[in-house]
């Protein structure tokens, strides 16, 4: 990332947009892996307890996984989010799951699930460490927006 200390404010703020749209495709591209991932798991828990096979497709039952709530989120406001299909992300996931065969889980193997599950956790974390980059430099180009709010005041923002 440049020296954002030298950037005019309108491309201070234009770097800061793209960062925010493109953590906002990672981020949504991470938490389809995220069901993919506890749809691998509810599978492994259902042999381990050699439980009937689930109701519902497979999407019907991805669906569901996004309705529940998990955790607190983020701090961040949520901003609209518009990935496109062809998004590079996203046709790696398809690459990915269709590799795997992850439309056939219950019919897999166990070991299949397994390396299934190692992949998209895998994938995940490629996310996970992206989106925390992407946070490092969305900060540093807040903070510089903050500090040149704190030393022109209000102006300093209005203005090139």
């Amino acid at each position: 990332m440049t020296d954002a200390t030298h950037l005019p404010l309108s491309e201070l703020r234009a770097q800061r947009s793209a960062l925010q749209r493109q953590e906002d495709a990672v981020s949504f591209v991470r938490r389809l892996t995220q069901g993919r991932i506890d749809l691998v798991h509810d599978e492994e828990r259902r042999r381990a307890a050699n439980a009937p096979a689930p109701s519902g497709t497979l999407t019907e039952r991805l669906a569901n996984v996004f309705g529940q709530e998990h955790g607190g989120g983020s701090a961040r406001p949520p901003r609209e989010t518009d990935v496109p299909a062809d998004h590079p992300l996203l046709v790696q996931l398809d690459e990915l799951c269709e590799e795997f065969s992850f439309e056939n889980l219950e019919s897999l193997t166990d070991a299949d699930i397994s390396a299934l599950r190692d992949a998209l956790t895998m994938f995940e974390q490629s996310c996970s460490q992206q989106r925390h980059q992407m946070f490092e430099q969305i900060d540093a180009l807040t903070a510089e927006l903050v500090a040149r709010l704190r030393d022109g005041g209000t102006a300093a923002l209005l203005t090139d």
